[in-house]
């Protein structure tokens, strides 16, 4: 198991790809901490995770509250003595369907707000908590759009754009620490509600369907597919693990070609 022993938090645990990402960790011998805002979904994904003979447990928090984030990370280090793995997937709230001179801009700065006041107030958090042990691994989630600009995409590859740039500032001064900070870039995972309600948005501003729009994006990738969740949920696996010990400061690719690095 590539993470025996270990503690991990992960933020936006109910969603789509926290949810894959904190079963794939407990599969891999991790102990999860499922934080979120909803208590009822929390627990679908925990009951799941001890059903399969893992190790769960869940905590309300608002990953935008500075002072719950604190409060929960003091609980886990108290209960489980360690903090290992940080891993932040929380909705940014991005609209996308129109182009930026159609927007309104609250509409706009909400997901960079989000994404920024999120990040820094989880990882530093985990970063003063994982020093007293002298290591620890900080995750983060962004997509293709942090590189590459796509039509009507609105805040969001700028907000993506945004968190890779504080992972690598953070990866300065964490490293430091023993903290190795890593950044997953996805093309987006078709299996994933979030990103087919985005892909109709985009395919109806095409004026083609869902299926075909999702046909087009892939072709235009090197492996003619689009990621699924669970290369998703791997690559964090192996990110978080020993075995990526000499990794940090990075953007993991895992858009299937869509970008090359």
């Amino acid at each position: 198991m590539e993470l025996k022993n270990k503690n991990a938090v992960i933020y936006g645990a109910a969603g789509a790809i926290g949810s894959s990402v904190a079963i794939a960790f407990a599969k891999e011998g991790a102990r999860v901490f499922l934080a979120g805002r909803t208590r009822s979904k929390l627990e679908i994904i925990a009951n799941q995770i001890i059903a399969d003979g893992g190790r769960a447990e869940i905590a309300e928090v608002d990953a935008l509250n500075k002072d719950q984030v604190e409060t929960q990370l003091t609980k886990m280090l108290f209960r489980a003595g360690s903090i290992d793995i940080s891993f932040n997937a929380i909705s940014i709230n991005d609209m996308q369907g129109a182009p930026l001179i159609a927007m309104e801009y609250d509409q706009f700065i909400l997901p960079i707000i989000t994404a920024m006041t999120s990040h820094f107030i989880t990882t530093t958090a985990a970063v003063k908590h994982m020093s007293n042990k002298a290591g620890g691994v900080i995750l983060a989630i962004t997509a293709n759009a942090a590189r590459k600009p796509y039509n009507d995409s609105g805040g969001f590859g700028v907000a993506c754009a945004a968190i890779e740039g504080y992972c690598r500032q953070l990866s300065l001064e964490a490293g430091k620490k023993n903290i190795r900070v890593v950044c997953i870039r996805s093309a987006g995972s078709p299996d994933s509600q979030g990103v087919d309600k985005v892909f109709t948005l985009h395919a109806k501003n095409a004026g083609i369907t869902c299926g075909e729009f999702e046909d087009n994006f892939a072709e235009r990738t090197m492996l003619k597919r689009l990621p699924r969740l669970r290369e998703i949920a791997n690559t964090a696996v192996l990110m978080a693990s020993d075995k990526a010990s000499a990794i940090t400061a990075a953007v993991i690719n895992a858009t299937c070609g869509e970008l090359a690095d």
